[in-house]
């Protein structure tokens, strides 16, 4: 059986689980191949060279081999090296780098690749490391609505829904997970004028367009900015429309992540 030996292939780690007394699987996102599931074997031993390098939100490179035609299989990892460029986040950064990796763990297929998407999600775990103030929720936010457009689950920010009606710049419009954006209600408790959604359209579009090769990295830039300029009443307003719409393309149970954050809250 011919086997294909990837080389020195940017990645970060998403997930790890024991797959027996010694070894592990990995789930990493690499830029040129999406997300791939990768046995460590031996990495639990104390002597393992792997141990103090596959830690996750940290830049990675790996190499490893694929088996087969490799679709859907779990690849042998032969090599891994700590890239460097930024610490561990901590704190809220950390849940929030946490919170990231589990949403793109159950919303990428295996093997679909995102190239603009990686090289953003690494930018954003550079702000995530730094001191990042009150930039940490329209640093979210704006991760969130690349990563929905990018896998076609966010709907045009620019009408509503189910009429395809331009938007109005003074009535209220919110985002819900099975009708896209309508009108608000009485009864929606967040909500965004539509001059606020055709801010974010716009930084998503002109983002997109600039430059094909980093199209992601682009919208996510310009959709952080919109929300920065706008103050934080729109990343706040943005964020339970946001959490809603995806917690219903992940199905259930609701995000681990996002449970751990409301317990401590609750302390």
């Amino acid at each position: 059986m011919a086997t294909k030996r990837i080389s020195d292939e940017p990645a970060f780690i998403l997930h790890q689980y024991d797959w027996s007394e010694s070894s592990l699987i990995l789930e990493v996102f690499t830029r040129h191949y999406g997300r791939v599931a990768l046995v460590a074997r031996g990495a639990k031993k104390p002597t393992s060279n792997f141990r103090p390098v596959l830690l996750p939100l940290q830049p990675l490179r790996l190499t490893y081999t694929i088996a087969g035609e490799g679709h859907g299989d779990i690849h042998a990892l032969k090599g891994a090296e700590w890239v460097g460029g930024h610490v561990l986040p901590s704190g809220d950064a950390l849940l929030s780098g946490l919170y990231l990796n589990e949403l793109m763990l159950r919303l990428l297929a295996r093997e679909d690749t995102h190239a603009p998407l990686f090289d953003t999600y690494a930018g954003v775990l550079h702000v995530l490391a730094s001191e990042h103030g009150d930039a940490l929720e329209p640093v979210l936010r704006s991760f969130e609505l690349v990563l929905l457009r990018d896998i076609g689950l966010l709907p045009d920010l620019h009408v509503e829904t189910a009429t395809l009606t331009p938007l109005s710049d003074a009535k209220r419009y919110a985002l819900v997970a099975e009708g896209g954006l309508r009108m608000a209600a009485g009864s929606d408790r967040s909500a965004l004028s539509g001059a606020q959604w055709l801010d974010l359209h716009s930084a998503l579009v002109d983002g997109n367009s600039n430059s094909n090769a980093n199209a992601n990295a682009n919208a996510y830039t310009a959709t952080l900015r919109a929300l920065v300029n706008a103050g934080p009443g729109m990343a706040s307003e943005l964020k339970p429309q946001l959490r809603a719409l995806l917690q219903y393309h992940c199905g259930s149970p609701m995000l681990r992540t996002r449970q751990l954050m409301m317990d401590l809250q609750s302390l």
